[in-house]
């Protein structure tokens, strides 16, 4: 059932935060242990508001990731998982492909090592020139790339609100409006309480918190080793007139230098082409636009030591990115080192989104899934992309986690 917060209830474990990684862990939990009570509480009015709502719906192939790592990994099996999760609630997801473009000679070595880590990930890719590059993007420019047939697009929102009413037809409650202020632990007994009163006790949680996972974290009792700072990303759309431009998925070759992955277009589900991200910070964890400015969390980000050296090592980067938030022609010319015949009037204003990235004390940017342990907890402290590709693969890690702390076998 879906609840309000209001109240005190009970349930065997609690887990905050209605994103997909939480929904997902929910179901995961369910599908092991059926007689498990099991209530999720979300502090916006409906699941997918943020991270899970407001991302490209890529259906990624694991192409970029360190062989043997967290996302490498999960990507590979979460993708399985997410394909027959999407067969199963008849939600539609097209197998599209996406071309990665070297642009000139000195991405090429980059483009190498792309194609090295694809093939020991085993994902399924072609090195293309740019008369093949051409017939499957005639608008791109590239003097080479690498097709990578399996990368899909679906919309997560969607796939959410499926994992909801899956939750709630086994028994389970997802309880919104549910801002957590305050975990008291004593007795071996949780009680999880909201900003306006109401508590759910449990005897374990799990932190899906994303934006806020890190707060969580410290008021179950641990100080945490790194710290949330919210990236936004802006995006732009084709006009209807100009979506012939691109067929699919165009991205660019990885900047070895630049922590997130740079601009590049994406065909969506509902139809449409979105063009972007930059990333720039946000002002708030919640802030999807200049104004929308939350004095705590810019304090918190700006007091941070982690986040002052990143900003200090990357500050020209930084720099530029915000130059292109707050300048169209700017934006339009970095989307033009990939389709030269964009235009500033090919160009609409969409959404944007913020990630929950995790910086340690050092300032570096934590790249792979982190999950911590408290007493009759688990804490989800970074999940960046693949997180949604990968979200039922990384709640099968975290429920076995979970059994394990509890001494039990699911």
């Amino acid at each position: 059932m879906v609840g309000r917060s209001t109240g005190s209830k009970s349930a065997d474990v609690v887990i905050i935060g209605a994103g997909i990684v939480g929904l997902a862990t929910a179901t995961e939990l369910q599908s092991r242990d059926p007689s498990l009570s099991v209530s999720l509480v979300e502090a916006e009015d409906r699941v997918a508001v943020h991270q899970s709502g407001h991302n490209s719906g890529v259906v990624h192939s694991g192409i970029y990731y360190k062989p043997g790592s967290h996302k490498a990994l999960t990507c590979r099996s979460g993708k399985k998982l997410l394909t027959a999760f999407c067969e199963e609630e008849n939600i539609p997801l097209d197998r599209c492909g996406k071309v990665v473009v070297a642009t000139c000679e000195k991405e090429i070595t980059s483009l190498d090592k792309i194609a090295r880590r694809a093939t020991q990930n085993g994902v399924e890719y072609e090195r293309i020139d740019s008369d093949q590059l051409r017939k499957l993007e005639p608008a791109v420019a590239g003097i080479a790339g690498l097709h990578v047939p399996e990368t899909g697009i679906v919309d997560y929102a969607t796939v959410c609100r499926a994992m909801q009413k899956r939750i709630i037809a086994r028994g389970g409650i997802v309880r919104l409006g549910f801002r957590v202020d305050q975990i008291d632990c004593a007795d071996g007994s949780i009680a999880i309480k909201s900003e306006l009163g109401a508590t759910v006790e449990c005897r374990q949680f799990i932190n899906c918190a994303g934006l806020q996972s890190d707060r969580i974290l410290k008021l179950a009792g641990k100080t945490p080793q790194v710290k949330i700072v919210p990236f936004r990303g802006e995006y732009y759309e084709l006009e209807s007139q100009s979506e012939s431009l691109v067929r699919n998925l165009i991205y660019p070759v990885p900047d070895p230098a630049f922590p997130f992955l740079g601009v590049h277009f994406t065909r969506m589900i509902g139809g449409g082409v979105e063009c972007g991200p930059n990333a720039v910070l946000a002002l708030s964890r919640h802030g999807y636009d200049w104004r929308s400015i939350n004095a705590k969390d810019l304090v918190e980000t700006l007091s941070y030591a982690g986040f002052r050296k990143l900003a200090l090592s990357n500050w020209r980067m930084g720099l530029g990115e915000i130059h292109r938030s707050l300048s169209k022609r700017a934006f339009v010319r970095a989307l033009q080192k990939l389709v030269p015949a964009i235009t500033i009037n090919d160009l609409k204003q969409r959404r944007s989104g913020v990630r929950a990235q995790a910086v340690a004390a050092d300032g570096t940017l934590v790249d792979d899934f982190l999950i911590e342990e408290t007493a009759g907890a688990i804490h989800v402290l970074n999940a960046p992309s693949p997180a949604a590709t990968a979200s039922l693969a990384i709640a099968k890690q975290i429920v076995d986690r979970f059994f394990l702390l509890s001494g039990q076998t699911g």
